[in-house]
């Protein structure tokens, strides 16, 4: 956020919000901008041949006693809900 201040010329005591200044230089919601790409990217993996190394990977499934404390989201639950939030717009392909 400092940069787009700096790149819009206001300083942080001019207090305009953040909202209003990413209108100005037209850069859209980041997290909006993340979950595109990997749809992107899922879409990519979806064309991949069954015996690729890429499609396997999505398939891998690590060996061994999981951690004790909460485990991490893998890429494959956060493109399920990518899928979810994007499916009322424009729809989402493939089966996860």
């Amino acid at each position: 956020m400092r940069m787009v201040r700096w790149i819009c010329g206001i300083k942080l005591k001019d207090r305009l919000p953040s909202k209003e200044l990413h209108e100005r230089l037209g850069i859209g919601d980041i997290a909006l901008v993340l979950q595109q790409n990997r749809l992107h990217w899922y879409g990519h993996v979806l064309q991949k041949e069954d015996d690729d190394w890429v499609k396997k990977c999505m398939e891998y499934e690590v060996e061994g006693p999981r951690p004790r404390s909460r485990p991490k989201r893998t890429w494959r639950e956060v493109v399920r809900e990518d899928c979810k939030t994007q499916t009322e717009q424009r729809g989402c392909y493939g089966s996860l």
